[in-house]
């Protein structure tokens, strides 16, 4: 117990630097995310015993540079370029113009909702949408006065509903595939747990909308500048990589721009250098996770949440509580819902065919506890992502996170309830 608690302790160190002092200091802004990071990783080195400190290096090294953190660090140059060229060259504004022209106010956070839901469902990620919308929420809260913390944590929110219900979600695959269902029977039972919170939340967002009041005056909307977001969203829609997606929109806010002329080619450059080094930071913080969430696993913390986890589990009850615990324990540890899928799809399998889950149910519990906490925790990588594009500190978004808190709590509902009944 004590070699796994030690092998945890760099995610304490994480906390108490970071969030237990900006509780004390009643500012998120006090303590820099890097710096806490940065403590947090050097911890992890040193206590990572009976190696030299050269292996351990490397093994940070390996956690930092995996090829998935490549690919979401590419990710960031690339939305860093798209968004700060689009901006630059009006794309952000003219989209705006039209949201607001085509949206009664009391409907903008319901409608960026709907859009989020729909978007996400289309492509299967949560990432490729926060990309393409948060920058059109950010500039819709400014026009209206809303705070954008909120506009940002609804695009957030609805984001997550096509990664845990998308039948081309990276999470709906794992989970389907660990446990040995097919993918319509997970949708169907996931759509239970999960399309009644959606509707609650839905209607929060139309409540609240009545306090949102529409600018004195909306600009006439310069239609060849929303072409770049239209054109984005659509291939996305379609299926297409997020990489192409965000090079194709670059290139066109480039071409665009320049026969606007909204830049010359070297503002061009400019406005794409400036974007990428703005998520610089983003770009250090996942590294750094990576590195320190590599080390924990090579010093046993995920096996030991595992096998703490699993110790006590009687009856379907607490054998859905357990897998539901586990993969949530696991995607703190590795800010990543799919890897948290299949690092505990394997047990979860064998929990489930132990006490006679419905491998329907247990695929759905996996998937929905893993992107209940993927939502809330402001190092992953989609929170990180959003703060970016938005100009704000991830937790400022947490409190706002309606939907992610509300698929857990209808997660742990449906287990407690025993619901959808067929299945459980």
């Amino acid at each position: 117990m004590k070699k796994g608690l030690i092998a945890l302790s760099p995610l304490g160190v994480f906390i108490i630097l970071y969030l237990v002092t900006s509780i004390i200091a009643g500012d998120f802004y006090k303590v820099p995310i890097t710096v806490a990071f940065m403590a947090s990783s050097i911890y992890a080195v040193l206590i990572h015993g009976g190696r030299p400190l050269k292996e351990r290096i490397d093994t940070f090294s390996r956690g930092a540079a995996t090829g998935q953190m490549m690919l979401m660090i590419w990710i960031f140059v690339l939305a860093g370029a798209f968004a700060n060229s689009a901006k630059m060259m009006g794309s952000i504004d003219a989209t705006v113009n039209l949201t607001l022209s085509l949206l009664p106010p009391q409907m903008l956070l319901a409608g960026l909702f709907v859009a989020a839901c729909f978007i996400s469902i289309s492509i299967g990620t949560s990432v490729g949408t926060i990309v393409a919308l948060t920058p059109i929420a950010a500039g819709v809260a400014q026009q209206t006065g809303t705070d954008i913390a909120l506009m940002t944590a609804v695009v957030v929110g609805g984001s997550f509903f096509g990664d845990n219900l998308s039948f081309i979600s990276d999470t709906t695959i794992v989970a389907t595939s660990t446990q040995g269902c097919r993918l319509s029977d997970k949708f169907r039972v996931n759509s239970f747990i999960v399309v009644p919170a959606a509707l609650v939340i839905l209607v929060v967002y139309i409540l609240m909308g009545s306090d949102v009041h529409a600018p004195q005056e909306i600009d006439a909307v310069q239609w060849v500048k929303v072409i770049p977001y239209l054109v984005v969203l659509v291939t996305a829609i379609f299926g297409m990589n997020v990489m192409a997606v965000l090079t194709l929109g670059i290139i066109l806010t480039g071409i665009i721009g320049l026969l606007t002329g909204s830049f010359d080619i070297f503002g061009w450059m400019k406005a794409m250098g400036d974007g990428i080094i703005g998520m610089g930071e983003l770009i250090i913080i996942t590294m750094m996770a990576g590195g320190m969430l590599e080390l924990i696993k090579q010093q046993g913390g995920i096996d030991f949440i595992i096998q703490r986890m699993t110790r006590h589990v009687h009856g379907k009850r607490g054998a859905e509580l357990s897998i539901g615990a586990l993969v949530a324990l696991v995607d703190v540890c590795t800010a990543n819902n799919t890897v948290a899928i299949i690092t505990v799809g394997g047990i979860a399998k064998q929990i489930g065919d132990k006490y006679g889950v419905d491998n329907k149910k247990a695929a759905s519990i996996l998937d929905t506890f893993s992107c209940f906490v993927q939502g809330l925790i402001p190092y992953g990588a989609q929170l990180l992502m959003a703060a970016g594009l938005a100009a704000l500190n991830p937790v400022s978004i947490i409190p706002y996170l309606y939907y992610p808190f509300a698929i857990g709590i209808a997660a742990l509902l449906s287990i407690l309830f025993r619901y959808p009944k067929r299945y459980s």
